[in-house]
């Protein structure tokens, strides 16, 4: 369809703090996980699932995800709730 590589968060919105895991592929070795700029702590579970939390000073956005095949970013926006 055309479709480059993307990620997906479940879910897409949540408070600073929130649980989020981040979907995609060949995501090992990842190097960095920011929400709309604002870097998180990421753990790589496998290739294809890394969990973090919103961090705090997360504004609504694009979650992207660095890893040494390229850069991956969210499908939806993810909405941070005050």
């Amino acid at each position: 369809v055309g479709l480059g590589p993307f990620a997906e968060t479940v879910p897409t919105s949540g408070k600073v703090g929130t649980a989020v895991n981040i979907l995609g592929y060949d995501m090992t070795g990842a190097t960095s996980v920011t929400f709309h700029g604002t870097p998180a702590v990421f753990t790589v579970v496998s290739s294809s699932l890394i969990t973090t939390t919103v961090p705090a000073g997360a504004h609504t956005g694009t979650v992207h995800v660095s890893t040494p095949q390229g850069n991956l970013k969210s499908n939806v926006p993810f909405t941070v709730i005050p």
